[in-house]
């Protein structure tokens, strides 16, 4: 990875603001602890919004929604920005 590229949590910190697009989240400290549905109350279609900026990004490697069709309505709930920036750089490592 070159020394400049932006960090996979950095991108995705990014992309969250970019898609969500309000005043209130760019002063926001958004970590890996940040939940989507309670901290960032993020609206479903929000949500899919980021996944599709993502998915994007990255490409198909990222298969963001066969990952997030496993996942039980409680783990949705709970699912934070560590979670997703974990996927993604499994998703990644494997593909290489």
């Amino acid at each position: 990875m070159n020394a400049r590229a932006p960090s996979i949590f950095d991108v995705v910190v990014g992309l969250i603001k970019q898609t969500v697009a309000e005043d209130w989240i760019e002063e926001m400290e958004i970590t890996s602890d940040t939940r989507f549905n309670q901290d960032l109350e993020l609206e479903s279609i929000e949500f899919v919004k980021v996944a599709d900026a993502l998915n994007k990004y990255f490409g198909a490697q990222v298969d963001m929604q066969s990952w997030l069709s496993g996942k039980s309505i409680h783990e949705l709930i709970r699912l934070s920005v560590g979670d997703l920036v974990e996927f993604i750089t499994t998703a990644l490592t494997e593909a290489v």
